[in-house]
């Protein structure tokens, strides 16, 4: 049997949870939360780990977590972080593992409408008022933009339901 990894690619807010959920329950494959493994690993919330041990320690460790999880695992569908492509060498490990990365392009304006309710349970975000979270996502994107665009499916999710993307992503798959 063909091992089927799929791993979900895109900004924060842009819905990989909750489609990377829907589309496991679709596929009848388990579901794994790339930040909850952090969680479970470090016994430490995502948000306690970037106040207390900064940026770089956070990444290291989702690195770490995610190269453990990848040797562990042929079938999954996997939430990625929002950063997890734009740094060390996660989509090379993603592409040696043979996983399909899918890449939920959201815009910004979406982005901005559910992040603000997010805030404070969203380290990289939490100290900035509405008119600086467009700005910050904005820029954000354009930065990450050349890692999310290297992923093998690109789903343009916008104003669509979480039926319509997780249809969008099977037929994409077939």
């Amino acid at each position: 049997m063909t091992p089927k990894k799929f791993a979900l690619l895109g900004y924060m807010g842009s819905g990989k949870s909750a489609i990377g959920s829907a589309l496991a329950e679709e596929l009848q494959l388990p579901f794994f939360d790339l930040d909850t493994l952090i969680v479970e690993a470090t016994g430490t919330s995502v948000q306690k780990l970037f106040s207390k041990k900064g940026e770089i320690f956070f990444r290291k460790k989702e690195a770490e977590i995610l190269e453990e999880f990848l040797n562990t695992n042929d079938q999954f569908i996997l939430a990625t972080g929002g950063g997890t492509p734009c740094y060390g060498n996660n989509l090379l490990l993603l592409e040696k593992n043979e996983v399909r990365t899918l890449y939920l392009q959201t815009p910004i304006a979406v982005l901005a409408q559910r992040l603000k309710k997010e805030k404070a349970h969203r380290p990289l975000i939490s100290h900035l008022d509405d008119h600086e979270l467009v700005e910050f996502i904005g820029k954000h994107i354009f930065e990450r933009s050349a890692y999310y665009t290297q992923a093998k499916h690109h789903i343009s999710c916008g104003e669509k339901s979480l039926e319509q993307i997780v249809n969008e992503i099977r037929e994409a798959l077939v």
